[in-house]
């Protein structure tokens, strides 16, 4: 034991007077996080509107002042003919048209229906589709206050009864996109930064040369492994406790769960990210090349996680591939204990194949790595 607190003791000062290594574990952390929490939304916002109307009445004027007054749309422009605004959505100055028929307000007060006309920019599919969604809920109020004002005694008789619905809002009350995407850009957070270090600090032995004098020492295998990554493990529970204060003070995500199980999911979390970079290390001869195999398989592992893309949403093969995804498992941890109070039973299945996925890694990394004595 006194060997590996040793080596330990030698990795914390040598990380501390690395100053390429400082920013990483100190501002990456901070930029990340809020930034990327900030940034990556799933709220579309400031979407160019344009229309043309083409029966200027006090109806289809109340059309486009609902509209104007939404926070979802920029009203930019009013054409006179579609051919125009047309050119002007192939330029990328508009994103929707909304033409109004002409005779809207006399159809609508005659035969209690007519027809608006909506071109939207579909180049993104999931940008449209929310967009159209945004368009039908406007259009859907604005006809709803339109036939109140529009109906006659006798309709009030034979209205028929309608069913009404009553939505309660689970786990995100407010509908906070950032209460979604925090507990899973800390996730990204832990992550790369564990690994990066992990990998990067052992290929830099072999830079300087400093590991083929270890090699020719009496230290164990594993004496050296377990004393070069403990710090880095530490950092990672350190990189936790930061997101979470940073999750709470700054984007006042609840955390319902259990901190304590968040830590010991963590815990064995970040032994399968140091296995990863213990066993990337193992194979390469430089830090850049460290940087761009680790950086290889977390684009795969962060897209294929649930983070950004719902995983029910990806094609069969896909689904399947996920299975063996780490930071799947640790996405789903944090939403399930932050934002659903979710209790160690709940996690146990993610549990067990982490820690499966650590002691799989971990061997490889040790098996993998080469000591002379």
């Amino acid at each position: 034991m006194k060997t590996i607190g040793y080596i330990i003791q030698k990795e914390f000062k040598q990380i501390f007077r690395n100053k390429g290594m400082l920013p990483i574990i100190f501002v990456l952390p901070l930029i990340q996080l809020i930034i990327l929490s900030n940034a990556a939304t799933f709220e579309i916002k400031n979407i160019k509107f344009s229309y043309i109307d083409n029966d200027n009445t006090s109806f289809s004027r109340a059309l486009i002042n609902k509209f104007e007054a939404s926070t979802y749309f920029n009203v930019v422009s009013n054409f006179s003919s579609e051919k125009i605004a047309s050119a002007s959505m192939l330029k990328g100055e508009v994103d929707v048209i909304l033409e109004i028929p002409s005779h809207f307000e006399r159809d609508l007060s005659k035969n209690k229906k007519t027809d608006l006309s909506v071109i939207i920019n579909a180049i993104d599919g999931a940008t449209a589709g929310v967009e159209n969604v945004y368009i039908n809920q406007i259009v859907q109020r604005f006809n709803k206050n339109a036939q109140a004002k529009l109906i006659q005694p006798s309709d009030i008789v034979n209205k028929p009864k309608n069913i009404s619905t009553i939505t309660s809002f689970w786990y995100n009350e407010t509908l906070n996109y950032k209460t979604f995407m925090v507990p899973g850009i800390l996730v990204l957070l832990v992550t790369m930064i564990t690994l990066f270090l992990a990998g990067m600090n052992i290929v830099r032995e072999k830079e300087v040369g400093t590991l083929e004098q270890i090699n020719v020492t009496p230290i164990k295998k594993h004496q050296f492994i377990i004393g070069k990554l403990f710090p880095f493990w530490v950092i990672g529970m350190g990189l936790l406790t930061i997101g979470l204060i940073i999750a709470k003070v700054l984007f006042n995500v609840p955390i319902v769960g259990s901190i304590a199980l968040m830590y010991l999911y963590n815990s064995i979390y970040i032994l399968v990210i140091l296995g990863m970079g213990l066993f990337i290390s193992n194979f390469t001869d430089t830090q850049q090349q460290a940087m761009f195999i680790s950086w290889f398989f977390v684009v795969i592992f962060i897209l294929m996680s649930g983070l950004f893309t719902p995983i029910e949403s990806m094609p069969k093969w896909a689904q399947n591939l996920t299975e063996f995804n780490p930071i799947k498992y640790f996405v789903e941890v944090m939403r399930m204990v932050m934002l659903k109070g979710a209790d160690f039973n709940d996690i146990l299945p993610q549990l067990i194949k982490t820690l499966g996925y650590a002691i799989l890694m971990n061997g490889l990394a040790v098996w993998s790595y080469k000591k002379t004595t």
